[in-house]
């Protein structure tokens, strides 16, 4: 098998899983984009393994090695990542990147901006000062 052909496979699934991580606004879609990548460098260290291997007689397979490495980090990081959309899911109601963009306001917090000075969303901005 030439290494052509997971090599492409693997640039194709490199640059779907980019394009979801640019253009999707879900945090889950997000981190599913994001194991899309991990899979195509995944299969892109396995394919240059085996084309390695073939080249020389004595080998150490680290490619085989550096991927199981990667499955069990990227396990790792889909467990946090999923925690943490959920708990942010839970206190705001919402999954959308957008609207998470700064972590340390409220769901309310950014408002309309026709608050005054006597309003109480003011005394609270002017008490936290």
């Amino acid at each position: 098998m030439h290494l052509a052909y997971p090599a492409v496979l693997s640039a194709l699934l490199f640059c779907t899983g980019l394009y979801g991580v640019l253009a999707r606004r879900n945090a889950i879609l997000v981190l599913m984009s994001v194991e899309l990548m991990l899979n195509a460098v995944n299969l892109n260290l396995v394919a240059f393994d085996v084309w390695l291997s073939r080249a020389a007689k004595e080998t150490l397979h680290s490619g085989q090695a550096l991927t199981l490495f990667t499955i069990a980090i990227a396990a790792a990081e889909i467990g946090i990542g999923l925690a943490i959309v959920l708990a942010v899911h839970r206190n705001r109601g919402t999954s959308d990147i957008d609207k998470l963009r700064d972590t340390a306001e409220g769901p309310d917090a950014a408002g309309s901006g026709t608050e005054g000075p006597g309003t109480p969303a003011a005394g609270k901005a002017e008490a936290t000062a």
